[in-house]
């Protein structure tokens, strides 16, 4: 099913509105700004099925939904051998008393049905346990081979439901998919689901990849490739698999990123010697040059409404950070702490800013607000880079590399999420080591 299809289908059931029309009057709320909290206790039965089929699918969406709200560090689902409401029965009405007594907060029941035209329905509701009320739920309908998907879009309901915040389920990493040996690394562009499913490479590593990054519709991705030893942009369509030169050039230390509308992208680029920070417009092809300085200004990353810039630059004398208008003008520096900074990466929300910092031979992925204030360190290690926020600017992916032997064995490079807290730091799996990752908007 092509995803036009399925997007439609997806619209067409939410102008149906919400399945059931229940006040939603439920107090269950998770505040996710809270340095240390206690997840929530949530149960999440199989979804009903009539067919063998739809039990299967049942299942099977029931335990991505569990996957994905543990994953957040903010729910604990509750192992369903201690459920003593049937699945059957739950469609009627939920026996609170039941969950109560296995100490859920938070109730979901679903099903599962096969339509005429070959599809499947699947229809969800989240419920407070102790106010005993019905809190969201609505009916969708797709191919039955993107009942993943639906998953996680029930889990970006459950979850922005009872934070109050967007959920970042149904999203995808770009990341750099590396094996070989140390001094002949071969690297991958790849992709999966955000939470390691669906995993496939886009290049055969037969070019260096480096620095993948997400268009704001989420179907292209740029990157920096070296074909035959030359430096090349390229832009990937995800949905038709055919890659754009965007660009030859040399010297160039990061792959652009593109400006929240998708019509520019900003980039680093080294010209006479300097390197500078230039924007493209891609329906021109026309670059402009943003910074004119003898120091090495790079990592360039735009606001979410496309009015600032933050980079990183040397002009100071050590590596730091600075914000300058869209435009090239007023740049200012916004990092004073001790250490270096770089690889700058501004929130969706606008509020923080990402970044890495060294500091006493140690990397340090940390944030701070956009005027220099507020800076906390989240992850540390002996190299952590490559920060990436997921849309809704609560989670944060990253690489870390652990050292080898004076052998050179026992390396390794991983892909990690953390939440803004410092705290909920999770492996995310890869086939093979991982670097470089970036994360999507929400699929739309």
């Amino acid at each position: 099913m092509s995803r036009t299809r399925f997007l439609a289908a997806v619209a067409a059931v939410y102008a149906l509105g919400i399945l059931m029309a229940f006040p939603a009057v439920a107090e269950v709320r998770i505040d996710i700004t809270r340095g240390q909290m206690k997840p929530m206790p949530i149960a999440i039965p199989e979804f009903a099925g009539g067919s063998g089929q739809e039990t299967k699918i049942g299942h099977d969406i029931a335990m991505v939904v569990s996957a994905d709200l543990e994953r957040s560090g903010l729910f604990k689902p509750i192992d369903p051998k201690a459920f003593i409401q049937t699945v059957a029965s739950l469609q009627v009405q939920p026996r609170f008393p039941d969950w109560k007594a296995i100490n859920a907060e938070a109730l979901v029941s679903g099903k599962v049905e096969a339509t005429p035209d070959g599809r499947v329905k699947v229809e969800f509701r989240l419920w407070d346990v102790f106010a005993e009320a019905y809190m969201t739920g609505w009916t969708l309908s797709a191919a039955p081979s993107d009942w993943r998907r639906l998953s996680h879009k029930v889990a970006d309901a459950i979850y922005k439901r009872v934070t109050g915040e967007d959920g970042y389920f149904d999203t995808q990493i770009v990341y750099i998919a590396e094996s070989g040996p140390k001094n002949d690394r071969k690297k991958r562009l790849s992709i999966m689901d955000q939470d390691g499913e669906n995993h496939r490479f886009l290049t055969d590593g037969s070019d260096l990849v480096l620095t993948p990054r997400f268009s704001p519709s989420s179907r292209e991705i740029t990157y920096l490739s070296y074909f035959k030893g030359v430096p090349r942009v390229y832009i990937f369509n995800l949905d038709t698999g055919r890659r754009e030169v965007l660009g030859n050039f040399p010297g160039m230390t990061f792959a652009p990123r593109f400006s929240p509308d998708g019509n520019k992208v900003v980039l680093s680029m080294a010209e006479d010697g300097n390197t500078e920070v230039y924007e493209m417009n891609l329906l021109t092809r026309q670059k402009s040059r943003l910074t004119n300085h003898p120091a090495i200004d790079t990592a360039p990353s735009y606001s979410p409404d496309g009015q600032q810039i933050v980079f990183e630059s040397d002009r100071g004398g050590g590596q730091q950070l600075y914000i300058m208008t869209a435009g090239g003008a007023n740049p200012n520096r916004i990092s004073f702490g001790d250490g270096r900074y770089g690889t700058p990466v501004w929130s969706p929300r606008g509020d923080l800013i990402a970044f890495t910092k060294q500091k006493g031979g140690q990397f340090f992925i940390g944030v701070m607000r956009p005027d220099g204030s507020g800076e906390r360190l989240l992850a540390e290690g002996f190299l952590v880079e490559g920060p990436t926020w997921a849309p809704n600017g609560r989670v944060l992916a990253f690489f870390r590399e652990s050292p080898s032997d004076e052998r050179g064995r026992g390396q390794s490079v991983r892909l990690y999420t953390i939440d803004l807290t410092g705290t909920n730091e999770r492996v995310l799996l890869t086939p093979i080591d991982g670097s470089d990752p970036a994360w999507s908007p929400l699929i739309p």
